[in-house]
C-alpha cells in the first residue's frame, strides 16, 4: 500500500523514533527530552499499564489483537491531535506504526487507522538499528518477531516517502549525537 507523501495533509515539525521492540526507541526518546527536547511517550506500554490498573492482566489485554491495537491507536491520535505542528517534537512511534503491526498480526486496518493515515507528515523517520531483545512484562516478541516487526516497519515508512535515516547501533549518547547531525 503505497499512500505517498503526496496525500499528506499535515505538514509538521516532528522526528519519528522508531524500530522494532527492543531497539532503543524509548531510552533515545528520554535522552532527547533530557537535553531540552520535546518528546512523546510510546503507547503500547502506556496503554497495557492504565489496563492492568483495572485488574486486567497483559494475557488478558493482548488476548484480542484488534482491541489491543485500537486502543494503542486511539491514544497515539490524541496525542499527535494535541500537538501543534510547528513545534519541534521527537515521537516515541507514531501513527504508522500502527499498520505495521496490523500487517504484523494479519489484521485488517480499521477505516480510523486509513483515514489517519491520509493525513500524516513527519520531517524525517529514525530507524533504530535493533539491539539484543530483552523481554519484560509488556514485550513478548522472540527475536525472529523482532526482526519481522522492524522490517515491516521500514517498508510502511518507505511507502509514505518520508526522509528515513537509519540509526546505527552506538552507544545511547552517540545514537543521540547521531539523531541530531541528521535533523
Amino acid at each position: 500500500m503505497d499512500i505517498g507523501i503526496e496525500n499528506a495533509i499535515k505538514p509538521t515539525n516532528w522526528y519519528v523514533i522508531t524500530g522494532g521492540p527492543g531497539s532503543g526507541k524509548t531510552t533515545m526518546v528520554n535522552l532527547l527530552r533530557d537535553r531540552g527536547f520535546a518528546t512523546t511517550i510510546e503507547h503500547a506500554r502506556h496503554y497495557l499499564d492504565t489496563q492492568r490498573v483495572t485488574g486486567r492482566t497483559v494475557l488478558e489485554i493482548r488476548k484480542n489483537q484488534e482491541e489491543f491495537q485500537l486502543g494503542i491507536l486511539n491514544m497515539q491520535l490524541e496525542q499527535e491531535a494535541s500537538i501543534s505542528p510547528n513545534d519541534i517534537v521527537f515521537l516515541d512511534r507514531a501513527i504508522p506504526d500502527s499498520l505495521a503491526y496490523y500487517h504484523f498480526l494479519n489484521l485488517e486496518p480499521n477505516i480510523k487507522l486509513l483515514n489517519a493515515l491520509k493525513k500524516v507528515f513527519y520531517r524525517k523517520i529514525f530507524i533504530l538499528d535493533l539491539l539484543p531483545l530483552v523481554n519484560d512484562y509488556a514485550r513478548r516478541e522472540d527475536q525472529e518477531e523482532q526482526k519481522r516487526i522492524h522490517q515491516l516497519l521500514i517498508e510502511v515508512y518507505e511507502s509514505f516517502h518520508f526522509p528515513l535515516i537509519h540509526v546505527p547501533v552506538l552507544s545511547p549518547a552517540e545514537r543521540v549525537d547521531f539523531i541530531l547531525k541528521h535533523l
